[in-house]
């Protein structure tokens, strides 16, 4: 029989897709903040050109920023922190279009689950229209993908950025 224990809280990690950086930060940063607390590590812009889907609604050239918050958080936030995202998205949004795009997700020291709205095969649901995507799993000290994982998140430059923040996640959970 097992025996049901609670997990260690997660690193909440949350990917910003967008073209119009100026429309929206750093008030969205800020905003963040004010929901989920101060943030441990913001990024720097980088590109986004693993795939043209976004490219229409949000505009060219699309760059990414991924944003990590000191607050550990437990795992089962995952689905209301999509939620809110999705709000954000909607009310910054103009003429039906979304400014940018909030991926939240989070890192353990086995994985990185994402939230999203859409089913798959592959995907464990939450509530509320939400369900868990198992992007990434870490294994014999490096990322794995899956056939399902999106492409920008098994590039290597991806990779790299989660592992320095999978580091920071561990420092964290060894603290007292």
């Amino acid at each position: 029989m097992s025996i049901p224990k609670t997990p260690d809280p997660g690193l909440l990690v949350i990917s910003i897709l967008g073209s119009d950086w100026g429309a929206f930060w750093p008030e969205l940063g800020s905003e963040l903040e004010q929901t989920f607390g101060p943030a441990d590590e913001v990024s720097r812009l980088f590109d986004f050109t693993e795939t043209d889907y976004y490219d229409e609604e949000l505009g060219t050239p699309i760059r990414r920023r991924l944003v990590s918050f000191e607050t550990l958080r437990p795992l089962d936030e995952l689905a209301d922190i999509k939620t809110f995202t999705n709000t954000l998205e909607i009310r910054w949004g103009t003429a039906g279009k979304r400014l940018f795009n909030l991926d939240p997700g989070f890192l353990t020291m086995q994985s990185l689950v994402l939230a999203t709205g859409k089913n798959f095969s592959h995907r464990i649901y939450l509530k509320d229209g939400i369900w868990a995507d198992l992007t990434l799993m870490w294994q014999k000290k490096r990322w794995v993908d899956f056939p399902w994982t999106f492409p920008d998140y098994a590039g290597e430059d991806m990779k790299t950025r989660l592992t320095k923040l999978r580091q920071s996640y561990k420092t964290k959970l060894s603290r007292p």
